[in-house]
């Protein structure tokens, strides 16, 4: 079920799109395109690493989502002992466990997970370390300050890379406090505020990952930071694990995003090469 007020700002969303239509329309999207246009692909450099961090969890029939509704099922289709075999049947939503949003998930016409570059999915990797604010606040948003102050630490965020949050949630994936929904059904968990997307994207950042179920935070009605963020052909991850094994700046970020035809985006097996 969806939290309360998620259909109503998808549908006022989608509503809005036939005021969009005319000369007024046109000139509005293409100064918004402007602004941001789409970012261009890290250049590539000769590397290094000598360790390998999974940055996947595990995924179940009974891992947490973000509408609190089952995302896979496995439907056994043969077994080794009768069939000489094993098949599963997935019954799988494609936003589920560690996983791609691609451009088109809250966009009309951006790219599909099929379509990403894969120049743009093995990339340079910054991540910002906010476990103490989160601790703090469930409904903490990465701002523009925690950015600048990271680039004042570690130097610039990565022109064509990826950008993530680390707020320590990956610790509660297997307990109730991940959705962190409170009696109403709203959930309390951290995110990217959206100022910190525009600046990201002001740097040319390309990928926007966090170790929650949303590159919003939890509790937001209106999604603001996909809004802002997807339909410029940037693409986030939502659920990372590991992230306190990667350094704040150096790593290479490696996305085994699916390559479906169509797909919105899915599952994901995403790795660090530090």
């Amino acid at each position: 079920m969806c939290v309360p007020g998620c259909q109503e700002t998808v549908a006022r969303r989608l509503s809005r799109r036939g005021l969009l239509k005319g000369v007024a329309g046109v000139a509005a999207g293409a100064a918004a395109f402007t602004a941001f246009p789409p970012p261009r692909a890290a250049q590539a450099q000769p590397m290094s690493f000598s360790k390998v961090v999974d940055l996947t969890h595990d995924l179940m029939e009974d891992f947490p989502t973000y509408f609190g509704q089952p995302g896979l099922e496995m439907e056994r289709m043969t077994s080794f002992e009768t069939d000489g075999f094993n098949m599963y049947k997935w019954h799988l939503v494609e936003h589920t466990g560690t996983h791609l949003d691609a451009p088109i998930h809250f966009s009309a016409d951006g790219k599909t997970s099929d379509e990403i570059a894969v120049d743009q999915l093995v990339v340079p990797l910054a991540v910002v370390d906010v476990r103490e604010k989160a601790a703090a606040d469930p409904d903490y948003q990465v701002t523009v300050e925690d950015l600048k102050a990271h680039e004042e630490a570690h130097g610039p965020l990565p022109e064509g890379g990826c950008v993530a949050m680390n707020s320590g949630w990956a610790a509660h994936v297997a307990t109730d406090k991940f959705r962190n929904a409170d009696a109403d059904g709203t959930m309390h968990f951290p995110g990217f505020s959206k100022d910190a997307a525009m600046y990201m994207m002001e740097k040319g950042v390309v990928g926007m990952a966090v170790d929650t179920l949303s590159l919003d935070f939890g509790a937001s009605k209106t999604f603001d930071t996909h809004y802002a963020w997807l339909p410029t052909e940037r693409w986030g991850i939502e659920c990372l694990a590991g992230l306190d094994e990667v350094p704040a700046t150096g790593a290479t970020l490696v996305v085994g995003a699916p390559k479906i035809k169509g797909a919105t985006g899915g599952p994901s097996r995403v790795i660090a090469l530090v």
